[in-house]
């Protein structure tokens, strides 16, 4: 029993001897990432245990090779624990860090939902106060008011669906049914819904009349990013310009192409523009208030579904959005 104790102790003193090194190492990482404290912290929990191993090894007076199989016994186990706790480690961190930024988007996405809905819900409410009080009672003001709570009704509705919609992306609640769509009506149609706003202002929408290539993809999903896509571009481009559509295909993918005559998109904005609530600086700031900022975000979730990948950049005089789906 007092050998046992005695064992017990040395390889208390050897492994918190370990441990208050490490726990010095630890605070010089202070600043690392989680990745690197998760390294740390394995290299320090099997350096005690090999120290450990080690003193009770020698005060026990083991022949030297009788010593060698312990070390290299407890050295080969050390390695194959540093290496799957680091690969692991690794993993986790990632994870945790991701969760962090999920959690962090959540909250943004929260706050600025709040903020975007507050304004047009208190017009909404003084409009709707000054109807039932009779302050405003004359015909023409009366629908004036009337066509106001409508425009904003459509608004929040619209923000509402994107918001169901951006949720199912992230939830990983998208359920696509692919099949093989005629990219050209799905375009068509993405021009006529734009066609009202475009006539308005005086903007030509351009789009070849053949050669539109055909792609295995969900329809519904695929219109809402050509659509989304097309209706950006038209709110973002100044009154008598230009939006163009393009499309092809090569070996590995279908693409299509959205250009139009913005001005260009800040660099600083680039890497930003399919983000969450991202309506660009003050100098790209759409032409209507329809935009809820959640349109590009849900054509990057979209497009990132199908296998595809979409990116943004800026030509002469404008900006173009690119979106390639695997052919």
């Amino acid at each position: 029993m007092r050998d046992l104790l005695l064992i017990g102790l040395y390889a208390l003193i050897a492994g918190g001897l370990v441990g208050l090194a490490g726990a010095g190492a630890l605070r010089l990482l202070r600043g690392g990432s989680v990745a690197v404290h998760i390294s740390a912290l394995l290299v320090i929990t099997v350096a005690a245990v090999v120290a450990g191993v080690v003193v009770i090894a020698k005060a026990m007076f083991l022949s030297a090779h009788d010593l060698q199989v312990v070390l290299v016994t407890v050295g080969a186990a050390a390695v194959v624990s540093l290496v799957l706790g680091i690969m692991f480690g690794r993993r986790l961190a990632a994870q945790a860090m991701w969760a962090a930024g999920a959690e962090k988007s959540r909250r943004d996405l929260v706050a600025w939902v709040s903020h975007d809905l507050r304004t047009p819900l208190a017009g909404l409410r003084a409009m709707a106060e000054a109807l039932e009080d009779g302050v405003v009672d004359d015909p023409a003001t009366v629908a004036e008011y009337h066509h106001r709570i409508r425009l904003e009704t459509d608004r929040m509705s619209a923000l509402v669906d994107d918001l169901f919609e951006l949720s199912r992306i992230n939830a990983g609640a998208l359920r696509l049914s692919p099949s093989v769509v005629p990219l050209g009506d799905v375009v068509s149609d993405a021009i006529a819904n734009a066609a009202p706003l475009a006539a308005s202002r005086g903007i030509r929408i351009v789009a070849p009349e053949h050669g539109w290539p055909v792609v295995t993809a969900s329809e519904p999903e695929l219109a809402r990013v050509v659509g989304n896509l097309l209706m950006n571009s038209v709110r973002y481009t100044p009154a008598d310009g230009t939006v163009q559509i393009d499309a092809g295909r090569d070996r590995d993918d279908v693409w299509l192409t959205v250009s139009d005559s913005c001005g260009g998109i800040p660099e600083a904005d680039l890497p930003q523009v399919f983000d969450v609530a991202f309506r660009g600086s003050r100098a790209r700031t759409p032409t209507d208030s329809a935009g809820g900022g959640l349109g590009l975000a849900i054509v990057r979730g979209l497009v990132e579904a199908h296998g595809g990948r979409v990116r943004a950049g800026n030509v002469d005089g404008g900006c173009r959005f690119e979106v390639r789906l695997p052919a």
